[in-house]
């Protein structure tokens, strides 16, 4: 990580070891072995020496992102508030936490506590200043039109996307693709490069080459390298860059006023306008303005008023026939002239 330049990066994402602190083997009650983390790298003499690891590797990240860079860090209870302490102690800005809530968790098996269900999520920009990118259109187009929330659903990883070797998981906890899938195009774009400096079986990079993003992956444990490197020459980059592309803004869509629509002949003077449940009717007029039975005016003073509201967004409040009676808002005539060669 000290050999990669200062600024070289958008986006860090962290899966780092989660020091369990276990000491005894867990076992079912019908005594078999849980497959759990007993690896040498999630092995610290101390919450001091943990803390002093994950401070060192937090500083190289941050040096390496870019002034508008993000980190995303996962954990669990057993080191997630000692990283998000790290985090802010070293200047990132922290924007929101997430629950990874899992849908098929593994049990307690030894009854003693809650069923651990869920991991966290940090989204963190380099500094206060920075201005991490956010794609929250496509976020928003992906949850069915709401806005996506910070509790997140999804499997552990099993089946065919889960790596083995001998009948054995290669590595204790592979992330699931599709969790990577939305942090990826949440935050970041087409081209930008993701580093991961916990790479075991190279989910990051298998979900970043998919997604048309570059990727720097560090793995110090040799017996996950040649499995992450198969799993991601596998895979093709691709093809239509547009197809990875975040959803644009309607803020940086060229601004299209009513009356350019009305010029553009998309619609005549004197065409009937309806509201989504046809109780309210205006007309074009020439100019760009409508006319409603007590009101003139912009499609978004006439929506207001008619609705008793304090604003309105005349382009998907206002609908007009097409064919057989079907109404279609006028936004899609905006967008048809958005279309339009320049």
């Amino acid at each position: 990580m000290r050999k990669l330049p200062d600024g070289s990066v958008d986006l860090v994402f962290a899966d780092p070891p989660y020091n369990l602190q276990l000491k005894d083997g867990l076992t079912r009650p019908d005594q078999s072995k849980v497959d759990g983390v007993h690896d040498e790298w999630d092995q610290f003499a101390s919450f001091e020496a943990y803390d002093a690891f994950i401070r060192e590797w937090l500083t190289e990240a941050r040096r390496v992102l870019k002034k508008d860079g993000a980190i995303w860090v996962i954990g669990s209870y057993h080191n997630i508030f000692r990283l998000g302490t790290a985090i802010q102690d070293l200047g990132f800005w922290v924007q929101n936490d997430i629950v990874w809530v899992k849908s098929n968790p593994m049990p307690n098996f030894r009854g003693t506590r809650f069923t651990n269900a869920h991991e966290t999520l940090i989204w963190a920009g380099k500094s206060k200043a920075s201005r991490p990118k956010f794609n929250y259109h496509s976020l928003k187009a992906a949850n069915e039109d709401v806005q996506m929330r910070s509790d997140w659903t999804f499997p552990l990883c099993t089946g065919g996307e889960r790596l083995k070797q001998d009948g054995a998981k290669l590595h204790p906890t592979q992330k699931p693709e599709a969790l990577l899938h939305r942090i990826i195009t949440a935050t970041t774009d087409p081209g930008d490069v993701i580093l991961d400096p916990f790479f075991g079986t190279g989910t990051t990079g298998a979900v970043a080459k998919k997604l048309g993003r570059h990727f720097i992956g560090i793995e110090r444990d040799m017996s996950y390298i040649p499995a992450a490197a198969k799993r991601i020459a596998g895979i093709s980059r691709p093809k239509n860059p547009d197809m990875v592309a975040p959803l644009p803004a309607p803020r940086k869509a060229p601004r299209v006023g009513f009356g350019q629509v009305v010029e553009a002949g998309l619609l005549s003077p004197g065409t009937k306008l309806f509201c989504p449940k046809r109780k309210h009717t205006a007309r074009v007029k020439a100019d760009g303005s409508i006319s409603a039975p007590s009101i003139e005016g912009s499609i978004h003073k006439v929506g207001a008023t008619l609705q008793n509201a304090p604003s309105c967004n005349g382009w998907t409040f206002w609908h007009y026939e097409e064919g057989k009676g079907q109404l279609m808002p006028i936004d899609s005539l905006r967008q048809a002239f958005r279309a339009r060669p320049s």
